[in-house]
């Protein structure tokens, strides 16, 4: 190949430009190869992984937490198997636990769902008089906030002024985070984006069938017809959209042929949008972070085996999950100084 024909390699301008949408050719002669590309090449390791070196910012007063509290609190609902798969925990959590004096079977369930949402439980001391321990009460940890100091917690609603708990009074439990200490992260983060994504398919299917005007198809007419058979056709395709969409069209041209009228698809727009496969696939991704068995959620068998004893796989989650949680509810045993937290012992079902 002749140096005049060989291909150069674009210069980081050029790049530049065509990460910005513009076809950027690589060779200034006419009739020559030219190239293009769309966007710059990727890292493995984004850059905006630096800042999670930067742990947790504050404002002299109290840290802010590394993620969203309000975004993970919108997402609690966004697909039904999160949900439910957050609730059953709780549920059986609640269930275990033995009340005591100090603590009752209300303020833990809140504790408990805090914990399973957002990565973090808050409970409130709350003293009598003479200073000795009357109860524990839960406070959101949506609007709690770790103070600079330590021991020192704050309660930021957003839309009222911020107030500051009694030094020593506020204790937490957090799941722990690889990349800062202040603040807990929940388990689920890895099939967030599997939750919203299955929240997605079924708004766009909602939309889908309310709107009823979506350009599905070209209806292509040629021939020959009688004055005003065209204006009736597009009468009645304007009659048919909105609410009572897809009717029967029916059209009689006496001197028709059969290549008269047409359905032309556009993109295969209308039904083949993987509906299906998408909330089969986000479904799974929601059910493996939360480890929970299907048929606790009633998740109907696609095949005819279906998913096996649901006692058997009861007793396999609560030994798998529902005990390491117990577990981290029984710190505050230490925390406080007195047995606040009781949990009854689970006896397995008779096979």
């Amino acid at each position: 190949m002749s140096k005049r024909n060989r291909a150069r390699h674009m210069s980081r301008q050029e790049v530049a430009e065509a990460s910005q949408g513009a076809i950027v050719s690589a060779n200034d002669n006419r009739g020559e190869l030219q190239a293009f590309t769309f966007g710059d090449p990727e890292p493995v390791l984004s850059r905006a992984t630096m800042l999670d070196m930067l742990e947790c910012y504050h404002n002299q007063r109290w840290y802010e937490p590394p993620i969203s509290l309000h975004g993970l609190a919108r997402a609690f609902r966004a697909s039904p198997h999160h949900s439910s798969a957050i609730i059953l925990k709780r549920n059986m959590l609640a269930a275990s636990l033995e009340p005591t004096q100090w603590l009752s079977r209300a303020a833990f369930k809140g504790m408990a769902q805090d914990y399973l949402v957002m990565g973090n439980a808050y409970a409130q001391e709350a003293r009598n008089r003479l200073g000795g321990l009357l109860r524990l009460d839960h406070a959101l940890a949506k609007y709690t906030r770790r103070g600079v100091e330590p021991g020192h917690f704050w309660w930021v609603p957003g839309h009222q002024p911020e107030v500051e708990f009694a030094p020593g009074t506020v204790h937490q439990l957090i799941a722990p985070d690889v990349n800062q200490e202040i603040y807990g992260l929940p388990e689920y983060l890895s099939a967030l984006q599997s939750a919203l994504l299955n929240e997605n398919a079924t708004l766009f299917r909602r939309r889908y069938y309310e709107n009823g005007s979506h350009a599905g198809y070209i209806m292509y007419v040629t021939g020959e017809f009688a004055d005003g058979d065209v204006d009736k056709m597009r009468d009645a395709l304007k009659r048919s959209k909105g609410p009572g969409n897809f009717r029967n069209l029916f059209v009689h041209s006496p001197n028709g042929k059969d290549t008269g009228i047409q359905i032309k698809s556009i993109a295969e727009a209308g039904a083949k949008d993987e509906f299906l496969g998408i909330k089969n696939t986000t479904r799974d991704d929601v059910l493996a972070a939360h480890r929970v068995p299907p048929q606790l959620l009633g998740i109907v068998p696609a095949n005819a085996g279906g998913f096996g004893d649901v006692t058997k796989a009861t007793d396999a989650f609560f030994e798998l999950e529902i005990e390491p949680l117990q577990s981290v509810f029984l710190e505050l045993n230490d925390a406080v100084g007195a047995e606040v937290v009781r949990f009854r012992k689970r006896v397995k079902a008779v096979a």
